[in-house]
C-alpha cells in the first residue's frame, strides 16, 4: 500500500513539471513578445511623427515652387505681350 501511494506521488510529481515546464516557457516568450510589441510601437509613433514633419516641408517647399512659377509664368506672359 506504501508503495502505491510513492507511485502515485512521484506520477503527479511527474506531471506537475511536464506541465509547469511548458507553461513557463511560454510565459516567457509572451513577456519578450510583449516588449518587443511595446518596443515596436514607440519607434513606429517616432516613425509617424518624424513622416508628418517630412510631408510637412515637402508641401511648404511645393507650395513655395507653385509660387514661384507663379511670378515666371507671369513675367513671360509680361515679356510675350511686349514683343507684340
Amino acid at each position: 500500500m506504501e508503495w502505491e501511494i510513492v507511485t502515485v506521488m512521484i506520477a503527479l510529481l511527474g506531471l506537475i513539471a511536464t506541465v509547469t515546464k511548458p507553461i513557463m516557457n511560454l510565459t516567457n516568450t509572451i513577456t519578450k513578445l510583449n516588449d518587443t510589441c511595446e518596443h515596436l510601437e514607440s519607434k513606429m509613433e517616432k516613425f509617424e511623427n518624424h513622416n508628418h514633419d517630412s510631408h510637412v516641408k515637402i508641401w511648404a517647399h511645393n507650395n513655395k515652387q507653385d509660387e514661384q512659377l507663379a511670378e515666371h509664368e507671369n513675367r513671360i506672359s509680361i515679356l510675350e505681350e511686349r514683343k507684340v
